[in-house]
């Protein structure tokens, strides 16, 4: 009998939209259910979920959670196509880079992003309004700033350490093209590290402040080759001189 799969997401997650991507390239029939963002701990452990964290995939009787561990869950029932490869080389590259995808760039934009939110109204209204389609988003937006800076602090999403994010990506995106490059990622053939990669950098790419240093690179083409659609633009949150390390 052919697997069957109820994704559990955000519209917003990267991490989701590489679960999702993941499904689709295995052909596996699926249902995606998008939860309520800053609602979504509860409704997961509510679905039966240990932790409060998307994605959450239901398939064949078992609950995965997270995207490194779907991607091996999904070729354990479903064998092909690889998300890691035949040769066992090929398959420890591709892990190494999926491993670095989600544990140094797949945080650094859901820093940016909570940040923002945390201190942007515009922001909040724009998740309120363009992302999940609320009433009278202006209240909502500052109805919703305790849950978002509460958010934004779970994860550690201060002015020290994402302004120090917002420096480093240059470095992270060479590391990108980096893997482009090489083969690992970027063949034509997508891999697990292709779907965890690619969906983070397409993030970046909707933020309307950083954009313009990330759509020019190989990176930013692969972004956009693999999630062609994501919600943007995201509004401008950052401050200008956190941003010139990005203009040299």
């Amino acid at each position: 009998m052919a697997a069957r799969a109820k994704l559990y997401s955000l519209s917003l997650s990267h991490p989701s939209q590489a679960a999702r991507l993941m499904l689709e390239r295995k052909r596996i029939e699926h249902e995606v259910v998008d939860l309520l963002p800053g609602f979504h701990p509860a409704l997961l452990r509510a679905a039966g979920f240990r932790g409060g964290t998307v994605p959450g995939l239901k398939i064949d009787g078992r609950r995965v959670q997270g995207s490194r561990e779907i991607s091996r869950a999904l070729d354990e029932i479903q064998p092909e196509p690889s998300l890691f490869g035949a040769d066992p080389e090929r398959e420890r590259t591709v892990a190494e880079a999926e491993r670095w995808g989600e544990q140094v760039l797949q945080p650094v934009p859901r820093r940016i992003f909570r940040w923002g939110a945390a201190h942007s109204p515009e922001l909040r209204r724009w998740i309120a309004a363009d992302v999940i389609g609320m009433p009278a988003p202006r209240l909502m937006a500052a109805a919703n700033a305790p849950i978002a800076r509460g958010l934004a602090r779970k994860i550690g999403a201060d002015d020290a350490t994402v302004r120090a994010d917002v420096a480093n990506l240059p470095a992270l995106l060479d590391r990108v093209d980096g893997l482009i490059a090489a083969g690992t990622i970027g063949t034509g053939e997508p891999n697990a590290a292709d779907f965890q990669i690619a969906t983070t950098v397409r993030v970046l790419l909707a933020f309307e402040d950083l954009r313009t240093p990330v759509e020019a690179r190989p990176a930013g083409e692969l972004a956009r080759r693999v999630l062609p659609s994501y919600p943007e633009p995201i509004p401008r949150v950052l401050p200008s001189e956190w941003l010139a390390p990005l203009q040299t």
